[in-house]
């Protein structure tokens, strides 16, 4: 069973704000790569301010051929001086490094400039890890030292959310300290889901912890 073969594409309009599933990336049967809009996490997103990828205009358009190559001008340039302290942060296994799609579901596509994140529906596969950022947390509003690199956190599912069926709360004991993000939160709720682990991984923080990154096991 492959880790993941589709990558959900969300947008939101700043941090702290509700993400919306806008479109999906998935390998095709022959191995090549399409990109489809998804019309009614678009039509949410519109009313916040949101706006095609510059790219793929035509949200009823299903584009195939180089929108692989196109996503991953997201990537960070392989011959940067710092590249192997960017692969160890995002848990890259070394004969992946040169997978596109792996690249960008890891990593999550992330740039400074706009809103847009990749994120993979992952399976619950031997040796399954992966990264990813705590949610929820401008509400938590949570003391600087609540979190500290190498915590284990643990998580229950929240079925009864009125926001998100498939919500995820992440626990620093008896704490709640946040939310698994959108699609990342499906794995937890797969058969299997209870041999998870959560460690945190890392922690901006300014008074308050800003953000919080959490290393996903099986």
């Amino acid at each position: 069973m492959k880790e993941f073969d589709k990558i959900y594409v969300s947008w939101r309009k700043g941090q702290g704000s509700r993400r919306y599933i806008i479109g999906v990336l998935g390998e095709t049967r022959d191995g090549r790569y399409e990109f489809a809009y998804d019309q009614t996490g678009v039509e949410k997103a519109k009313e916040e301010g949101f706006g095609p990828y510059t790219e793929f205009p035509d949200i009823a358009t299903t584009y195939n051929g180089n929108v692989l190559d196109i996503f991953a001008q997201r990537l960070i340039k392989s011959e940067r001086p710092d590249i192997q302290n960017f692969y160890s942060f995002w848990e890259i296994e070394p004969q992946f490094i040169d997978n596109k799609f792996y690249l960008l579901a890891h990593t999550q596509g992330l740039l400074p400039t706009d809103n847009f994140e990749f994120l993979a529906d992952y399976a619950l596969v031997e040796g399954l890890h992966f990264v990813t950022e705590l949610a929820g947390l401008s509400s938590y509003k949570l003391p600087s030292d609540t979190l500290k690199t190498g915590d284990s956190l643990r998580f229950e599912v929240d079925p009864l959310n009125e926001f998100d069926g498939e919500a995820v709360k992440v626990y620093k004991d008896e704490l709640e300290v946040g939310y698994i993000k959108k699609i990342h939160c499906r794995v937890f709720h797969k058969p299997g889901a209870d041999k998870l682990t959560l460690t945190v991984k890392a922690i901006d923080k300014n008074g308050i912890i800003k953000r919080a990154f959490v290393k996903v096991s099986l």
